[in-house]
Parts: structure tokens; C-alpha cells; sequence
């Protein structure tokens, strides 16, 4: 992590050397973007923190972590279907869950279908593409992130 962060800094220093103004620019751009996505990213923080502390890491790990655990990929898979969250709060909430023991194929299937998969946004999607485009859809989304997975419980020996 270190290493990226000598290469951000070397980078805008270069992008400062070669035009001062734009990279002026883009630094105020960053920082309005980022103001904006503060209070959600707090309030998530704030949210995660109470929740692992009001529940116990034992009860994380026996539903949602250990290796090879069915029941975590499908509770996952369920849970990213019916959530609403963007990326910049489910992959920091995705490294809590690491770090409280949940297996790499179960936090792959929660973000996979997090960003795939839309039982909430179903009816705005049925609506402009029609019931069967929008059901296929999800239905595919929801296949895929089960493989991908998978595939990754496989890469990290979590699975067979």
C-alpha cells in the first residue's frame, strides 16, 4: 500500500511539473468528490463499528466465514442481491469482513451481486426493459457472481 501511495504523490508531482493549473483543477474536483462521499462513508463506519461490536465475531464467521461454507455464499449472495450500496462502501465493508474471518468466495459473492444483481431496483428495471429482460438479467448477474465465487474460493483454496 505504501509503494501506491509513493507512486500517487510521484505522479501528481509529475502532473504539477507539466501543468500547474489542471492539476490544480483536478485536486479541487477530487476533494468536492470526496466531501460529497464523506458523511455516507462515515455513517457507514459508524454503522459497521456498532454492528461488529453488538455482534459477535463467532457469530460472523459460523454464517458468513469459514472455508468452503455454503451457507455463507448463499447468505451473502442474498444479502448483496437485496442491498443497495455503492462500491466505495462495500469494499471497505468487505475488508472488515475479512479481517472478522469471512472467507475471500463469500465477501466475492456479497460484492459481485451487490453491484450485479438488483432485487430493489427490479421494478425500475421491469419497467423500462419489461419483466422478462429485467428477470433474465438478474437471474444471469446472480449466476455469474456465484461462479466468479467460485472461482475465487478455488484460487484461495477455500473450496474442494
Amino acid at each position: 500500500m505504501k509503494l501506491l501511495y509513493v507512486v500517487t504523490a510521484g505522479l501528481l508531482i509529475l502532473s504539477a511539473l507539466a501543468d500547474r493549473g489542471k492539476t490544480y483543477q483536478a485536486l479541487k474536483v477530487a476533494w468536492k468528490r470526496f466531501a460529497k462521499i464523506f458523511p455516507s462513508f462515515l455513517t457507514m463506519l459508524i454503522f459497521v463499528s456498532i454492528l461488529t461490536y453488538l455482534v459477535p465475531n463467532e457469530l460472523i464467521v459460523r454464517y458468513l466465514g469459514g472455508a468452503g461454507n455454503w451457507v455463507g455464499l448463499a447468505l451473502a449472495s442474498l444479502f448483496g442481491s437485496i442491498t443497495l450500496m455503492p462500491g466505495f462502501i462495500a469494499f471497505p465493508l468487505s475488508g472488515l469482513l475479512l479481517k472478522q474471518g469471512v472467507s475471500y468466495m463469500t465477501i466475492s459473492a456479497f460484492t459481485t451481486t451487490l453491484m450485479m444483481v438488483g432485487v430493489l431496483t427490479f421494478p425500475v428495471e421491469q419497467k423500462y426493459f419489461g419483466t422478462r429482460a429485467a428477470f433474465l438479467r438478474n437471474l444471469a448477474s446472480l449466476l455469474v457472481a456465484v461462479v466468479v465465487a467460485l472461482c475465487i474460493g478455488i484460487v484461495y483454496g477455500e473450496v474442494f
